[in-house]
């Protein structure tokens, strides 16, 4: 690596070397830096164009005002000089050499050295979580007498209310963000459109406003379209579905008021615009690449009436999630609905479009090489630029951080160590040809902080894997939860730990949506579909061998915790034997509720326990490396919301668990962590 090439890096938060997950340094690539660079607005093709670049970031004033401060309540800032500070509610401030102390949270505005800049003050840390359990939900999966081929949010509704009233603390669901709505439809919800609106595949159509007051003739018409649940969920049927019967109603409907809240108008636009070209806006026609462009305003105003639709189910959306949070507050959970943050989105989709002035365009955000994916993975997924973040206040970040939380009493965040650093992989390379472009971590995480804790939310960081001790440290500070997942929970020579000696703050699960469900990884199905569809790096036989000595080592955990009974002695052995019969083979059932009593023996602040573990159900959601080879996010439950609520191995669970954790009081623990 060039010197100079390697300090230009440096200076725009690029790395030049890695630590993979064996902890060896990786040099990065000379190619590489400069593609990343580049991605960055920073031209490194040539040793004169490094050394210009080179002086340009050296000229910046060290001392100057940063285009973006965030300050720590609590905590004083020095300045070049006078100024005054107009804070977020209107008020005005003059300050003196330093933002003083004792400045309120939130976005306030600094005229200072002839320059305007976004102050933001974010709080040290949380409130400190409470210790609860509660459900992990893929809501598609869940379905009801009334839902329409797959869960809806009548559906999460009514099994919020029944979860907190049996105990349940919280309900951390898949992401609901949204998706195109061209056909096909994407099924995965972690490569949403927009991460700022829901996906109104989830409306339960029959608890509109609109549906109550629409005829009965219309009524009628729309109930026929309810499509009857299959082995696997269509989400090309149900959207179709769906989608005519909303437009059957939406002349029933409330006007919406496309003036108030011009986000939503431009989302609008784009879903608009993508039923007519596609749901990739970088196919479209030039002239419609830029939201504010002429062409969009007259494309707005001719498709007006699909605008206003589109904007109207964004209000259905709002009006159903405030049901559920209704549910949740109702039954005395003590968090809640926790929503799930992807880490990233779709390039094509509406927040590419809407964003484009503050995400790197072209970028393939991804991970390095590791044990498991020795490849590299590519997300497909677009990033933020840090530059651009800090020159424009940080507005995009915390505006959809907002619109995630108007609902949620918490949030987990997919990957939260790309609010320190996300694998970039510039165009053309493979997923291993890419490196690390650093974030301001103390806004990002900062930041989140302040909307969290306006929002009364609990925050949840998907630190799983090799992560840097920074992202450890940083979620600790702040009373923000890490977690832990028990396929995970081991030493260096592979033995599972005892629960007591699990992170308290975390959240707890057995496995992931991307991991082996219990009953899968009991029964060895992880082997056997991986072996079918050739995923397997190793012989088959090897990897069979592997998962009965995981289960064995599972085993010997839970009996040393005396969380499952020892194996009943053979039979008396005859005369002259020197045998035994075999040890009793214990029952799957109960191991996975053995399982569930080491999350409740740990002390990590909160549970996820899964209704796929629980009702037996072997297959994962997704398996991670296909795309159509594996019927990835379209497994339904084996149980409706009824049959859950009256499932005996449900009860136990609830029972078990209800017991472990009982329902703390209307309060949290005070902040002293």
């Amino acid at each position: 690596m060039n010197r100079r090439l390697a300090a230009l890096a440096n200076a725009h938060g690029v790395s030049t070397w890695y630590e993979d997950w064996r902890h060896r340094r990786v040099e990065v690539a000379p190619e590489t830096v400069v593609g990343v660079l580049g991605l960055l607005g920073v031209n490194a093709t040539s040793p004169s164009a490094v050394a210009d670049a080179l002086a340009a970031a050296r000229a910046v004033d060290r001392g100057a005002l940063p285009e973006t401060v965030v300050l720590t309540q609590g905590r004083s800032r020095a300045l070049p000089g006078p100024g005054v500070v107009t804070l977020e509610d209107g008020g005005r401030r003059a300050v003196d050499g330093e933002l003083p102390a004792d400045l309120p949270l939130g976005w306030h505005r600094l005229a200072c050295a002839d320059r305007e800049v976004t102050v933001v003050v974010v709080p040290r840390r949380l409130p400190v979580p409470p210790r609860t359990w509660g459900w992990m939900l893929q809501l598609y999966a869940l379905t009801s007498e009334r839902s329409w081929g797959m869960g809806d949010l009548g559906d999460l509704a009514e099994f919020t209310g029944w979860a907190g009233a049996t105990g349940a603390g919280l309900v951390l669901l898949n992401p609901l963000h949204a998706v195109g709505p061209a056909h096909p439809v994407a099924t995965s919800p972690y490569s949403p459109a927009s991460r700022r609106f829901v996906n109104p595949l989830y409306l339960r159509v029959s608890d509109t406003a609109a549906y109550r007051a629409a005829d009965a003739a219309t009524r009628a018409v729309v109930d026929a379209l309810r499509p009857d649940r299959g082995p696997l969920i269509d989400y090309d049927e149900v959207w179709a579905a769906k989608r005519h019967a909303l437009e059957l109603l939406h002349p029933y409907a409330q006007p919406v008021d496309l003036t108030a809240d011009p986000a939503l108008t431009s989302f609008a636009t784009w879903c608009a615009l993508a039923e007519r070209h596609g749901n990739d806006w970088r196919a479209w026609p030039a002239e419609l690449h830029h939201p504010d462009a002429p062409a969009v305003a007259e494309q707005r105003r001719q498709l007006a009436d699909r605008v206003t639709f589109y904007a109207w189910l964004q209000h259905l959306c709002d009006e159903q999630l405030d049901a559920v949070t209704a549910a949740a507050r109702s039954a005395g959970m003590p968090v809640g609905v926790v929503h799930d943050l992807a880490v990233g989105i779709d390039p094509g989709g509406a927040d590419g479009w809407q964003l484009a002035d503050v995400l790197a365009q072209g970028v393939r955000v991804g991970a390095p090489p590791d044990d498991f994916n020795q490849l590299g993975q590519d997300w497909g997924l677009a990033a933020w630029r840090p530059d651009r973040l800090a020159a424009t206040g940080y507005a995009a970040y915390r505006d959809m951080l907002r619109r995630v939380l108007r609902h949620a009493g918490g949030l987990r965040v997919d990957h939260v160590a790309g609010l320190w650093r996300l694998w970039w992989v510039p165009p053309g390379g493979g997923a291993a040809e890419g490196t690390y472009v650093r974030y301001d971590a103390e806004a990002m995480l900062g930041i989140l902080a302040l909307e969290a804790q306006r929002a009364g939310a609990v925050v949840v960081g998907e630190d799983l894997g090799t992560v840097q001790p920074a992202v450890t440290r940083g979620l600790r500070g702040r009373n923000m939860l890490g977690s832990t997942v028990l396929w995970f929970a081991r030493d260096e020579a592979g033995d599972f730990v005892a629960p007591a000696r699990w992170p308290r703050n975390a959240l707890a699960t057995i496995s992931t949506h991307d991991l082996p469900t219990a009953p899968g990884f009991l029964t060895g199905e992880h082997v056997r579909v991986r072996d079918e569809l050739k995923l397997l790096g190793t012989d088959v036989a090897v990897e069979r061998a592997r998962a009965a000595g995981d289960r064995e080592r599972l085993l010997t955990m839970l009996r040393a915790e005396n969380l499952l009974s020892e194996p009943a002695a053979g039979s008396e052995p005859a005369a002259g034997s020197e045998s035994e019969e075999p040890a009793e083979t214990p029952d799957d059932g109960e191991v996975v509720v053995a399982m569930h009593a080491a999350l409740a023996a740990s002390p990590t602040r909160l549970l996820g326990v899964s209704l796929y573990d629980v009702l037996g159900e072997v297959r994962q959601p997704n398996m991670p490396g296909t795309v159509d080879e594996y019927p990835n996010w379209r497994l339904p439950l084996p149980a409706s919301v009824a049959q859950i609520r009256a499932d005996p191995r449900v009860t136990r669970v609830v029972d078990l668990l209800s017991a472990a954790r009982p329902r703390p009081a209307d309060r949290r623990p005070a902040d002293e962590e």
